[in-house]
């Protein structure tokens, strides 16, 4: 029996991930993957997706079943047996034998044949001695978050002394899902077309312009009617909202480019000014974000290339992430408590420089996808102590300003607000975490 093309891609990318800490949303979309059919591409964002959310359940299993710590398994060897492990615990409708199977032929694929006879045994014992998933209804001391959602302890303790002990367990809980495609539509005609083509959509829990993809596969469509939408999570959208309007708009930071293609439509008589540090980044937003209002210069966004001053400017900075990890579980076995320190040090960097563009009068919303208080609050501190010449405007504000205007339909704004701050939670909100400051030029 040969191994499937969806569990050798998922080896690959698993391996890959392990190995050269690539990302593996970037992995998941690469020509080389995408040229999978459709089911196949399907099953091996399930496995991948999978094994990398409960990875240290998947370990816990694997270990008890060994006779040799994990650390002395070889990374392949390891990987072969989480793809195993989560198709028993996972997924159903995939026999155990043809996962064992699979798993070691995979091990000698990578030419560790030496250890099948290893993997073999290691998965016929779990099968055979096979552990029910924890209830997750029973889960609530930290210890058990961090052992039943499949979390760093490091991580769980944070949010428990930051959010409590109910919302940790809901965070965690919304981390362990598949989340759902949001896109954003200005023009109401786009969804008949999408219609024609067998997207189902259903509206968004946010915002009046977003839809949640309930069927169908966007990546199928013309390339001609893909252009015209973008795959945006709602509350990524709602940041860029948060900005307003105006002539001269800056945006650091700004790739992938949906919240400049989203700051692009709502401001067309504006120039729309995006920076990116990669300049393959910068040419594929080039591609992404073909508005006529917008230019886009490969800088980093610390030693900005121009002197002028803008009237609106977002800075979306590079960050920990932790506020999506339900779409990037990689992250969290990857992220370190010691890299807030210099995330921290680059964000403060980037917003002192963007700030010096601001005209007076200028808005400027500063926005992260973490949940870390030195990435949010602790940054935007810093930066207004040393700096007097701005001030801190009430997220809530702005917030009855869309609401008012019919473009945010959630009726909760209360919840969404941490203080002065925009602050959305995963598993409290329907949607990745965010968080937003907005300040203005004196």
């Amino acid at each position: 029996m040969a191994i499937s093309p969806a569990r050798s891609a998922a080896f690959d990318i698993l391996l890959q991930v392990d190995q050269q800490d690539a990302f593996v949303s970037e992995l998941l979309h690469s020509p080389v993957y995408q040229k999978l059919s459709a089911a196949d591409h399907r099953l091996t964002t399930e496995l991948v997706m999978g094994v990398l959310r409960w990875r240290s359940r998947l370990d816990e299993e694997i270990a008890g079943n060994s006779s040799l710590k994990l650390n002395k398994i070889d990374p392949e060897v390891l990987i072969a047996l989480r793809l195993a492990s989560y198709q028993f615990t996972f997924l159903d409708r995939i026999p155990p034998r043809a996962a064992i199977h699979e798993s070691v032929e995979l091990v000698k694929r990578a030419r560790k044949g030496s250890a099948a006879p290893f993997a073999n045994a290691v998965l016929r014992k779990m099968v055979d001695s096979r552990v029910e998933q924890i209830n997750g209804e029973s889960v609530s001391a930290t210890p058990d978050l961090s052992r039943g959602f499949a979390h760093p302890q490091w991580l769980v303790e944070r949010w428990v002394r930051k959010f409590g002990p109910g919302i940790a367990r809901e965070i965690c809980s919304y981390d362990q899902q598949t989340p759902k495609s949001t896109i954003a539509i200005r023009e109401p005609v786009i969804i008949r077309e999408l219609e024609r083509y067998g997207i189902k959509l259903a509206p968004g829990h946010f915002l009046a312009s977003a839809y949640r993809l309930i069927a169908g596969d966007l990546g199928r469509l013309p390339a001609e009617l893909r252009n015209q939408i973008a795959i945006q999570e709602e509350g990524s959208q709602l940041v860029a909202l948060l900005l307003g309007t105006g002539y001269r708009i800056l945006d650091c930071c700004a790739a992938p480019g949906g919240k400049t293609r989203l700051l692009a439509e709502g401001n067309p008589a504006g120039l729309v000014v995006a920076t990116e540090l990669h300049a393959h980044r910068a040419r594929l937003m080039k591609a992404l974000v073909p508005a006529s209002n917008v230019r886009i210069i490969a800088a980093d966004a610390r030693e900005l290339p121009f002197t002028t001053s803008f009237d609106a400017t977002l800075v979306d900075v590079p960050c920990s992430g932790t506020g999506t990890l339900a779409r990037n579980p990689d992250i969290k076995w990857r992220l370190k408590p010691e890299d807030l320190s210099y995330l921290q040090e680059r964000q403060v960097g980037i917003l002192q420089s963007a700030m010096q563009h601001v005209g007076s009068g200028g808005r400027l919303v500063y926005s992260t996808c973490s949940l870390e208080r030195e990435e949010n609050e602790d940054v935007v501190a810093k930066v207004l102590g040393s700096d007097r010449s701005f001030r801190l405007l009430d997220c809530q504000d702005r917030l009855q300003q869309l609401q008012s205007n019919g473009e945010l339909i959630w009726k909760d704004l209360e919840s969404l607000a941490s203080g002065s701050y925009l602050q959305t939670i995963p598993g409290v909100h329907p949607c990745d975490g965010f968080f937003a400051a907005i300040v203005e030029k004196i």
